[in-house]
């Protein structure tokens, strides 16, 4: 995903606020209703240290005030109320590869900045379930929607990626019959899209959610087709990570994640910071 500047962010927050009051999401359900969860007993539990970046907005970011904000932070503080620790709970920023030692060091007790819980990962963290997943979208012009069945469509169309992204992987595994260009930059691949050069792109939907809500996107595009959320190739989501000698940890935040689901908090988060919904 690209890095967006905060005065960009700035910008969407902006625009969400005054066009999305009381819109509806269809940010994806990840706990089954009919699983339980009991509350665990942190009551000899002295402190919950988060750790976070500044250079991921909307996740996590510096705001006008100089104050950590962003979904992961917001997220995080909810976790806290949920459980009912908020005086105990912290959250502290550290460059990206600080995380790791300072969660290994015991200066805090979890990771909650997208860290990928790959398989050597796992076997020194305990991440809880996932509470956000990142899908590829395709993103066309509004008056030329490709039509569904996509598979039976993309062998006529033109479909601009990021050369060498994993998004270019998954759309070549996905639709072989598909014809796709590969780009050096978004900007250009965007440029061709305006200017109908290509008939749409494939990419990672947070991102392309504010490039559509942006000065520069002029109002011209909008998703097509559904969500791919492909973890063969994206991964299992963002998580929160802990020490595998923290592990009821774990089960602290899947009960609190469970529950803001639940109550539509997470929900409610995501229309916040994300100004156009990518699911």
């Amino acid at each position: 995903m690209h890095i967006r500047t905060i005065a960009a962010f700035t910008l969407c927050l902006i625009l969400a606020t005054l066009s999305q009051a009381g819109a509806a999401s269809d940010f994806p359900h990840y706990w089954d209703g009919r699983e339980h969860i009991s509350k665990p007993d942190l009551s000899t539990v002295e402190r919950i240290r988060f750790v976070t970046t500044v250079d991921y907005p909307p996740f996590n970011f510096v705001d006008s005030t100089g104050r950590i904000s962003g979904f992961n932070v917001d997220l995080a503080r909810a976790i806290c109320n949920e459980l009912a620790v908020t005086s105990i709970c912290q959250i502290e920023a550290r460059p990206w590869n600080e995380l790791q030692p300072t969660l290994d060091n015991g200066e805090a007790e979890a990771i909650i900045a997208g860290l990928k819980p790959t398989a050597a990962l796992r076997e020194k963290y305990a991440f809880t379930a996932p509470y956000m997943r990142l899908p590829a979208r395709f993103l066309t012009m509004r008056d030329t929607a490709l039509v569904e069945p996509l598979a039976n469509t993309l062998d006529k169309k033109t479909i601009g990626v990021i050369a060498g992204s994993v998004h270019q992987a998954i759309f070549a595994d996905f639709f072989p019959r598909g014809h796709w260009v590969g780009y050096p930059s978004r900007e250009l691949m965007l440029n061709d899209l305006q200017a109908k050069k290509i008939d749409a792109v494939f990419g990672d939907g947070s991102d392309l959610s504010f490039w559509i809500g942006s000065p520069d996107a002029k109002n011209c595009c909008a998703f097509t087709g559904g969500p791919y959320i492909a973890p063969q190739f994206l991964g299992d989501g963002m998580m929160i990570a802990t020490t595998l000698e923290n592990g009821e940890l774990v089960d602290a935040f899947n009960f609190a994640l469970k529950s803001l689901e639940e109550k539509g908090t997470i929900s409610e988060l995501y229309l916040r910071y994300f100004p156009v919904d990518f699911y």
